[in-house]
């Protein structure tokens, strides 16, 4: 029954962004893109004229995978705070719903599913372009799309749980340039951790992003190995850790 009443708030998510997508395709699709060109073709030209392999990897094709994961976990990371807030205080209609049948559970594992489909529909374009501009080496970089659908999810089930405590948005926008932007420039994305200090590389295992990107990377490159389970382990540790959270949050937030 959960299952089905969650399908039918999923379905209510797509009709809306059926709507709407033309105003989300800048942040999900093309800004990641730009980065692709600007850093992937722009500085790794540079790189590779330089005969400066990344790992073992062009440029281009050693930052694709993490521009990949950081672009989706980036807007998948504001479609967690803002419209959810909306849902409970602005336009309510998270409250509409739970007065049918929907219970706060199904709600929230609704939206959570909607924003993994939508993670996954942006990260299969990017990775085709990617893929015509050469920064794919392997046939298996079609599991990079599940990667960083995981890794969107990662921050996506904490954050929206958070959002549900909040009473305005204040907070987002701290949130998103102290936290989430910073795990996009120390995730491994531009650059390997290695080159941290030692206690940046220990810092960074504590980064979803990381794992994600290290998943995105084995993909595309055809690199991936057992270390690669840990790195879905630590993911899905943060989904259902994340997940618990928000049916509680959810729950207080719409009980009657």
């Amino acid at each position: 029954m959960s299952i089905r009443v969650s399908a039918r708030v999923f379905e209510r998510e797509a009709r809306v962004f059926s709507k709407l997508w033309r105003g989300s395709v800048f942040s999900s699709f093309v800004t990641p893109v730009l980065y692709l060109g600007a850093m992937g073709l722009g500085l790794g030209g540079i790189v590779d004229a330089r005969n400066r392999s990344v790992g073992g990897l062009s440029y281009l094709a050693f930052v694709t995978p993490g521009l990949m994961a950081a672009g989706a976990m980036q807007s998948a990371s504001g479609e967690s705070l803002w419209p959810v807030l909306s849902g409970f205080k602005w336009m309510r209609h998270y409250h509409a719903m739970s007065a049918a049948v929907p219970r706060p559970g199904d709600i929230y594992d609704g939206v959570v599913a909607w924003l993994g489909c939508h993670v996954a529909i942006s990260s299969s374009a990017f990775l085709v372009v990617a893929a015509l501009l050469g920064g794919v080496h392997s046939g298996w970089a079609v599991l990079a799309v599940p990667a960083a659908v995981l890794g969107a999810l990662s921050i996506v089930a904490p954050l929206m749980a958070f959002a549900a405590t909040q009473e305005s948005d204040a907070a987002f926008s701290p949130l998103m340039r102290l936290i989430v932007f910073p795990l996009f420039l120390f995730s491994g994305t531009f650059f390997p951790v290695s080159l941290l200090p030692g206690w940046g590389q220990a810092l960074v295992v504590l980064s979803p992003l990381w794992h994600a990107v290290e998943l995105c990377r084995a993909a595309t490159t055809g690199r991936g190995g057992w270390v690669d389970l840990a790195h879905v382990a630590a993911l899905l540790a943060c989904v259902v850790a994340g997940g618990l959270w928000g049916h509680r949050t959810f729950a207080r937030r719409l009980a009657p």
